[in-house]
């Protein structure tokens, strides 16, 4: 028999003390606000906080059903999802569907009371607004200081929409006739067709809706500037530059003077916090383009993989600190940084806590970026690839203690079956580097953990009165591989073979040289004509879907030809349509570039995103694959880790739960729970924040890849998540969810 597990039944010794004579006290005006759920994350702090008590331990078995709303347009085929952190206002739940509608719910009842879809808005320049597709993780609500205008704005692809919040019509006097485009106005030429997403929710600073948005993560991605834009027109009020412009500070950062003209990247995609007291608005950045080979992008690379501190009000630049130097790894900041209160040495600190996908927490004063706890610049490993330049060093917190593993090794690797366990340490044996931030190389190098975190998107949630951190963490390894880019066609100057030269150029990263993807979140594409026609592929390509960023920068005859190369077809027919591409287009074929990028030729690329997984799906590495985490911010101890998750078939075996790899964050009320959804296995969650112990679970219709919500109204406590599944091989659904005690507790 297997022995017990002893991170499933134990919390970490230390365990929680709540003091109230140490724990910094939250303020009685906050607690009105924090027992909504009027913005993404909760409130302004992005601290995923409830002040509702009514929902308890002790009566948490008692929880069911108050409502479901299905909002019918999930894809049939299991590609979509809803990511969406809903909000509550003035008793109406707004969120998005798959195909990114726009709706309205009375938010006790879940009865729909406007719908607005924007494959139909008067704004839409592209007709069927293809980018229904995108992925969208919330709303904005703003109201005017008299009360008389109100107002959601929300993203659909690169366009930003301006709604009535009251009947969900279009207000046409923002932007160009409802909405703006994001990729105008971000001080480079070029950028119309590029690829440009807002994913996440902005923030509201008076009459500002500050703004990042998602890029493409190659040498062609645009700019990743932070943008202020007035609420009531649609006009850009500033911009801070993320890759600075010549005598701006950190300019000198990177070793190209042209940088700023031809480097991408380094965006807020993940969400920011506000402290509207102080004027401040923390934004988190991602990596500089391209992601795998910083070759072509010499340098620190400011602002990229940065906590930035900005004059919400200017956009002027107050601090930032750079968690990752030159990123080699897709080490993005993954989620909105918390603003918290904490106790260190006898006095309050108003602090910020940015989460990281490496599984630690970097911590800062909010005013002047002095980090909380000593951060150590570590050596590590310098052998690049020809042509790399990699940073020699790189920060590490001491404190907090981190709350996803780093280690690695032979004794790691998966034992469910005798037979599995050689299986797994063959390939584990065939990945030569297992150093954390070990430069990407041919031989292969462990991320663990991996690409999705550690941390991801789904953030953290932080208990004020407390100081203690919640986060759910992923822990499964993932294996970068690196490889000489294919450049040229070769002997076949077929339609299809000049396709070939294509996809190397734009596909090759993710779907990998045979075309297969990795099974989950990116299909294989070996056998696409089976499932696809032409059109369809062209729509995809033009315009993404869910994960998968659009490409209106590929000109219409490099199009073809790799619609031609996706779908095998035949060399005539191809032709024909090429020769009518290059019509219209004026180019020719030979023209197509295999490697070429606005920042030149990239020599190298990565072979895919490879999760360790054994032949049934699991993880090829010992348990917990999946945790929740309790980290207290005021003594960077970590006080509780439990698995989050399982799988039921090894379960039934006898094998102790191992957690799943999970997406979505957690939100904790001064009740004393944590709730969360996020796992593989369809369940919602609600833990003891002391203890970890699961106190309740319930089976949703689909898997809750999103951050739950809730809110008091009428008396009555309620907890809302979104179940769109669609990740890493789960059904899509189309539903909202909602819990509550039974009317007559209340």
């Amino acid at each position: 028999m297997r022995k017990k597990l002893l991170w499933v039944v134990l919390p970490l010794a230390g365990a929680l003390s709540y003091s109230c004579a140490t724990q910094p006290a939250i303020k009685q005006e906050e607690q009105e606000v924090l027992s909504g759920w009027p913005t993404y994350a909760g409130s302004k702090a992005g601290n995923r906080y409830s002040s509702n008590e009514q929902i308890t331990p002790e009566n948490i078995n008692q929880l069911e059903i108050a409502w479901r709303y299905s909002t019918g347009d999930k894809d049939p085929k299991n590609h979509s999802q809803i990511q969406c952190n809903p909000i509550m206002v003035d008793g109406v739940l707004y969120g998005t569907s798959p195909y990114l509608k726009l709706f309205a719910l009375d938010a006790a009842t879940g009865e729909q009371k406007w719908l607005f879809d924007p494959a139909h808005a008067g704004s839409n320049p592209d007709g069927d607004m293809a980018w229904f597709h995108q992925v969208n993780r919330g709303v904005v609500y703003w109201e005017s200081a008299e009360g008389n205008e109100k107002r959601i704005l929300y993203s659909v692809g690169p366009r930003l929409f301006a709604v009535n919040a009251a009947d969900g019509t279009l207000i046409e006097s923002f932007g160009k006739g409802g909405s703006i485009d994001l990729a105008a106005g971000l001080d480079r030429e070029g950028t119309e067709d590029a690829y440009i997403a807002g994913t996440t929710p902005g923030v509201i600073y008076k009459d500002l809706l500050i703004m990042g948005m998602r890029v493409t993560e190659d040498g062609d991605a645009a700019p990743g500037h932070i943008r202020a834009f007035d609420v009531r027109t649609g006009e850009r009020r500033w911009i801070f530059h993320t890759i600075p412009h010549p005598g701006e500070k950190g300019y000198d950062t990177w070793d190209d003077p042209d940088a700023w003209q031809k480097i991408g990247g380094a965006n807020s995609w993940a969400g920011m916090s506000l402290d509207e007291e102080r004027g401040i608005v923390y934004v988190p950045t991602g990596t500089a383009g391209p992601d795998f080979y910083g070759g072509v992008r010499k340098g620190q690379n400011l602002f990229a993989n940065s906590l930035l501190a900005l004059d919400a009000a200017t956009g002027n630049y107050i601090w930032h600190y750079q968690v990752v130097h030159h990123d080699l790894w897709d080490r993005d900041l993954p989620a909105n940084p918390n603003l918290v209160t904490i106790n260190k040495d006898g006095k309050k600190i108003d602090a910020v806590a940015q989460i990281t996908k490496h599984g630690y927490i970097f911590m800062f004063n909010r005013d002047t970026g002095e980090p909380i706890f000593p951060i150590e610049e570590k050596p590590v490993p310098t052998h690049g690839l020809p042509g790399e330049k990699v940073w020699p060093t790189q920060p590490i917190p001491t404190l907090p203690e981190p709350f996803a593993r780093h280690k690695f090794e032979e004794e790691d690797v998966s034992d469910l079956t005798p037979e599995t366990h050689q299986q797994m340490l063959e390939k584990y044996r065939q990945v030569q580097h297992k150093e954390m931030f070990y430069p990407p190389s041919k031989e292969g190098s462990w991320i663990f953990p991996g690409y999705d975190g550690g941390g991801e998107w789904g953030g953290a949630a932080v208990d004020p009165e407390s100081g203690i951190m919640y986060v759910n963490s992923s822990e499964l390894p993932w294996i970068l591989t690196m490889m000489d880019v294919p450049k040229e066609a070769g002997e076949d100057l077929s339609v299809k073979g000049i396709g070939k030269t294509v996809y190397n150029k734009y596909c090759i990263s993710c779907h990998g040289t045979e075309l297969k993807g990795n099974g989950t979140s990116i299909p294989d594409l070996s056998a696409l004509n089976k499932r696809m026609n032409e059109e369809q592929v062209n729509s995809i390509i033009a315009s993404g879907r869910n994960m998968m960023p659009a490409f209106r920068q590929i000109p219409e005859n490099e199009r073809v030809a790799l619609i031609a190369f996706l779908l095998n077809t035949e060399d005539k027919e191809a032709h024909a349509k090429l020769e009518l591409a290059k019509e219209v287009g004026g180019a020719e074929a030979d023209n197509i570039a295999g490697t070429k990028n606005i920042i030149g030729d990239i020599p190298y690329v990565s072979t895919g995103y490879h999760r360790f997984l054994d032949k049934n799906g699991y993880p090829g590495i010992k348990p917990p694959w999946g945790t929740m985490n309790a980290v207290d911010l005021n003594s960077g101890k970590l006080l509780w880790k439990v698995p989050l998750g399982e799988y039921e078939e090894l379960t039934r075996k006898g094998i102790p739960p191992t957690g799943t790899e999970n997406y979505g964050g957690p939100l904790v009320t001064k009740g004393g729970l944590v709730f969360i959804a996020a796992t593989k296995d369809e369940k919602i969650r609600a833990f003891d924040k002391k203890t970890g112990k699961v106190l309740w679970e319930a089976k949703l219709p689909a898997a809750g890849y999103a951050t739950p919500a809730t809110y008091n109204l009428n008396g009555r406590q309620y907890v809302v998540i979104a179940c769109g599944g669609g990740k890493i091989g789960s059904p899509s659904g189309d539903e909202y969810v909602a819990f509550a005690l039974p009317e007559s507790l209340n």
